[in-house]
């Protein structure tokens, strides 16, 4: 049994503030001088990265759609390993999870599993004694959820505050832990897929963490915040071994491949279990910067592309000529190539009319369409990624539509409601596709990268 104190936020519904909250309840704890966890429910890679800023943790997304329920408390136990305490921030409303299948992937669902308590975090600014109505519905609906205590967001003046106050301790039972002035100082720019990520604001995301810890700090009251994480019950869960997980399934290979992966503004979307997953099953993990770098790291067997915005940093990308004819000559060559979502569109021939890499023969552009959601899909043909018939769980989430082109093969097949389709490509030794994976729920798939990494002819 292991002992960490763990508290969830959460809110009523999107665009209650609930980052803004949880990234400066992150960073006022560890102003404290404690080190702090950091958490985020559901596939989204952008939270994290204010997360890591606010704490000085990598962070860590706990979906139990992607990885399981099962693994869900493990997980959390594996990232807060060290830690006073661990935040984690939920996603959507409470209760909301994937399309269709009840709580599954639900904040709810995911402080249920970790037995902690609910801080709710609720927007204040269009109400005053309704509030009372509103989370004492949110206290009752469901047993099992425990909210432990309330936080005002984005409150007018002392005179409101009052009023929301007296309004919930006559009517629902919570105790208030904070109230959160309204403020424009700590707004973070959003783009066509929401945040800007933090890895590309630099200093200015720096400063925006900074004042996101000074206005939850003046707010709320940390020491009712760290007495309610505390009264957690332990969990009967072993942390997640990335090792372990690699010994399952046969062990690490030998020889050290070398297997690099983007980074950088344009590729920042990635698990931080992608990496250690990697490392255990025996490869080298080393990032480069497709942006900056000209040529990959030296010895490379093989090659992650992930997540980010190509789309917009396209002309940078077209004009790294260098980096881009390193990429197409590694695939080339028979190297093991995985790219996911920006991966795909940067391996392309084009996107948007600029050039890419060209080790696919399709092209891309951008739509208005926004693609999203849970997706349950089948490996068609083998790759070094995923051998034929292969199950994984993925999130889809992208603005952008591509074509593909000869001698591509189709790499994911799922069902919709209206009827079978198909993701991504294979081709040689590619596997380039839209879909996120979480590899801590898909283990096979580091593990087979790895394989092929170390078995390159002449490597």
């Amino acid at each position: 049994m292991l002992t960490v104190p763990r508290l969830v936020l959460a809110a009523p519904s999107s665009g209650s503030g609930k980052t803004t909250v949880a990234t400066g309840l992150m960073a006022a704890l560890a102003a404290r001088g404690l080190a702090v966890s950091p958490h985020k429910v559901g596939p989204d890679y952008i939270d994290p990265g204010y997360h890591a800023l606010a704490t000085g943790r990598p962070g860590r997304n706990l979906d139990a759609f992607l990885c399981g329920p099962e693994q869900v408390a493990p997980l959390l136990l594996h990232g807060a390993a060290g830690a006073d305490v661990a935040v984690v921030e939920g996603v959507m409303g409470l209760f909301d999870g994937a399309a269709g299948r009840g709580e599954l992937a639900s904040t709810a669902q995911v402080a249920k599993v970790l037995r902690a308590p609910v801080v709710l975090v609720v927007d204040a600014s269009a109400q005053s004694r309704s509030v009372a109505a509103l989370v004492h519905g949110f206290a009752s609906w469901d047993p099992q959820v425990r909210i432990g205590g309330v936080i005002l967001n984005r409150v007018a003046s002392d005179r409101h505050e009052q009023l929301l106050r007296e309004a919930l301790e006559e009517g629902s039972g919570v105790p208030v832990l904070g109230a959160v002035r309204r403020s424009d100082a700590v707004a973070t720019p959003s783009r066509h897929l929401g945040l800007v990520p933090a890895v590309e604001r630099d200093e200015a995301a720096v400063r925006a963490v900074r004042d996101m810890g000074a206005l939850v700090g003046a707010g709320v009251d940390l020491d009712g915040v760290l007495a309610l994480a505390r009264s957690a019950p332990p969990l009967p869960d072993r942390p997640w071994d990335p090792a372990a997980e690699i010994a399952a399934l046969g062990g690490p290979v030998a020889g050290r491949p070398r297997i690099a992966v983007a980074s950088g503004a344009a590729f920042s979307f990635s698990y931080a279990e992608h990496a250690e997953l990697l490392a255990a099953a025996g490869a080298e993990v080393v990032p480069f910067d497709p942006l900056r770098d000209e040529r990959l790291p030296e010895r490379t067997a093989g090659l992650v592309v992930g997540g980010g915005f190509p789309e917009v940093y396209a002309g940078e990308l077209s004009a790294n000529g260098a980096l881009r004819a390193a990429v197409a000559g590694l695939a080339g060559s028979g190297a093991p190539v995985a790219a996911e979502c920006a991966g795909l569109l940067y391996l392309l021939r084009t996107l948007d009319g600029r050039p890419m890499c060209g080790v696919l023969d399709g092209d891309a552009r951008m739509t208005e369409r926004l693609t999203l959601g849970y997706r349950e899909a089948v490996a068609l043909h083998d790759s070094p990624l995923a051998a034929a018939g292969t199950r994984v769980r993925g999130h889809e989430f992208h603005r952008t539509a591509c074509e593909p082109g000869a001698g591509d093969r189709p790499a994911w097949a799922w069902r919709t409601p209206a009827g079978p389709r198909t993701d991504g490509f294979t081709h040689g030794s590619v596997h380039a596709s839209y879909l996120h994976l979480h590899w801590a729920g898909a283990p096979t798939l580091p593990l087979r990268l790895a394989r092929a990494a170390a078995a390159r002819p002449g490597r």
